[in-house]
């Protein structure tokens, strides 16, 4: 009980720190919530729907999140072009002509407020609201942030999805192009080495085994035919005749020819032709060539008939050794080509491979272009039409008959609240930071001293007059002086209206 009265002695004795900080706090509350403008607040939801269009038929060629684009609608909408252009067309503020650019920007972004949904599985809403001093001022204003946003949107879509198509258009006529000029590249490849394809390297490869063959077969043919053409000519020689007759025993002069003629190859092998010995020989050997003639039936003498059957046989022989030499010289000549063909074949097909892959690779490039093209003009038409993804008005924005804030009996009220809270709150802390000894406990607990008498500190009556003049006259100072200052900041500065609106604007906030 004791320490009840100390500290209620205590407030009362401080009691003017109280009324001081909760009376001023209470009349600025009062002053406030007074003199605050009336705000009309406009609001609209938006809701972006899904393609009209099921997405397994055809699909939009502008995909993006949901999330992401309410994201890039707000700070489109908050941009400082828009807000000055909306602000200075439906002429919001009643001072626009005195404000500048920067003060207009930031009070249209603290007036807007720009809600959306944020959950996952939240369905995508939009919400904003706009802050006035007029109902129909904030429903022009929202009104004017829809029709900007649904034409920021659909310009948005419709020139994604036609740079979509333009970028796929511009593509598919250069892989075009360029698989043009490959195929202009293999054609011009095989044009130039058509006798060394690869694809034909067998053929060439048997064609040459056969011309090898027939070269061999050519050259076996001439050497048959030369010899035969030496041993017609030795057989002429010998016997007159171009032809041998069929087998028949020799007559003596024939074998007594031949013993002769080999008689004179040994002869000519150790003696000269001067030498008598081969003269005798010779006019031996004529002499048995004469007999043999005779007994051939030819006369003596008469060398015409053999000599002509042994000029046409050798005329034919050579003929046919001479079409053989050609036939090898033509043949020879198709070897060395086939050779430089099947030569040049490796580094053709490698560079024929080449090429293919990379027309393959273009037209592979060039099949998924087309595609995409298909599905780039699908997507366009689909924007187009307005087809795709849309933003929708769920609640379009209402003229408020009625101001929507500030609350003035609210804010009245918690401000006197505040002014006791604090006034309480000063005289705790200025007792907390008191550490003077007041009461006989005091100097027991601090000092362990039990005094024997205790006597209080005494004033005189002038004392406490002097005391409550000056409580008395701070106080009032106070009641008076407040709202004196408030009546000349609104009549000679600016009113309280405008004042609190510019404020609210300039940190953002709004009552």
């Amino acid at each position: 009980m004791t320490d009840a009265r100390f500290y209620l002695s205590l407030f009362f004795r401080r009691s003017h720190y109280f009324l001081l900080i909760s009376m001023v706090v209470a009349a600025v509350a009062v002053t406030v919530a007074m003199t605050l403008p009336p705000a009309y607040v406009a609001q609209t939801r938006l809701l972006i729907e899904a393609p009209q269009i099921p997405a397994e038929l055809a699909t939009s060629t502008v995909n993006q999140p949901v999330q992401e684009q309410l994201q890039i609608i707000e700070q489109r909408l908050m941009t400082r072009a828009n807000l000055l252009d909306i602000a200075r067309r439906t002429e919001v503020f009643d001072d626009l002509a005195r404000m500048n650019a920067d003060e207009i920007v930031r009070a249209m972004r603290a007036r807007t407020d720009i809600r959306s949904a944020g959950a996952r599985d939240a369905a995508p809403l939009m919400s904003i609201s706009f802050e006035a001093t007029s109902g129909t001022r904030a429903a022009r204003v929202l009104n004017e942030y829809l029709t900007l946003i649904q034409r920021d949107n659909v310009t948005f879509r419709t020139a994604r999805a036609g740079q979509t198509l333009e970028f796929f258009e511009r593509e598919v006529a250069r892989l075009g192009e360029e698989l043009d000029r490959q195929s202009a590249r293999i054609l011009a490849l095989k044009t130039e080495n058509s006798d060394a394809l690869p694809d034909a390297l067998q053929f060439r490869l048997t064609q040459q085994a056969s011309l090898q063959e027939r070269l061999s077969q050519i050259s076996r043919d001439i050497s048959m035919l030369t010899a035969q053409r030496e041993r017609t000519v030795e057989m002429f020689h010998a016997t007159g005749r171009t032809t041998t007759a069929p087998a028949r025993a020799l007559t003596p002069q024939e074998r007594e020819l031949e013993r002769m003629q080999g008689e004179l190859d040994d002869l000519l092998l150790v003696l000269s032709e001067e030498n008598p010995r081969v003269r005798m020989a010779r006019a031996r050997i004529e002499q048995l060539e004469a007999a043999v003639r005779r007994q051939a039936g030819v006369p003596v003498g008469d060398d015409n008939g053999g000599l002509s059957m042994l000029d046409v046989q050798l005329a034919e022989l050579d003929t046919r050794i001479a079409l053989l030499r050609e036939q090898q010289a033509e043949t020879e000549v198709r070897l060395d080509a086939l050779g430089d063909a099947i030569a040049r074949t490796p580094a053709n097909m490698i560079a024929l491979d080449e090429l293919n892959r990379t027309y393959e690779n273009l037209q592979q490039q060039y099949n998924t272009a087309v595609d995409r093209l298909a599905r780039a003009s699908t997507g366009d038409r689909i924007e187009a039409l307005s087809q795709g993804q849309r933003i929708s008005v769920i609640e379009p924005p209402a003229t408020p008959d009625e101001p929507t804030k500030p609350n003035r009996v609210l804010i009245a009220g918690g401000g006197s609240v505040l002014g006791v809270m604090l006034g309480l709150g000063f005289i705790v802390l200025l007792e907390v930071l008191n550490r003077t000894a007041r009461r006989p406990e005091d100097i027991v607990n601090r000092l362990g001293v039990q005094p024997l008498a205790v006597i209080p500190h005494m004033r005189t009556r002038r004392e406490v007059l002097g005391k409550r003049f000056v409580r008395s006259f701070v106080l009032t100072a106070i009641l008076l002086g407040v709202p004196l200052a408030v009546y000349a900041v609104h009549q000679f500065y600016l009113p309280l209206d405008l004042l609190a609106d510019r404020a609210m604007d300039r940190i953002g906030v709004r009552w």
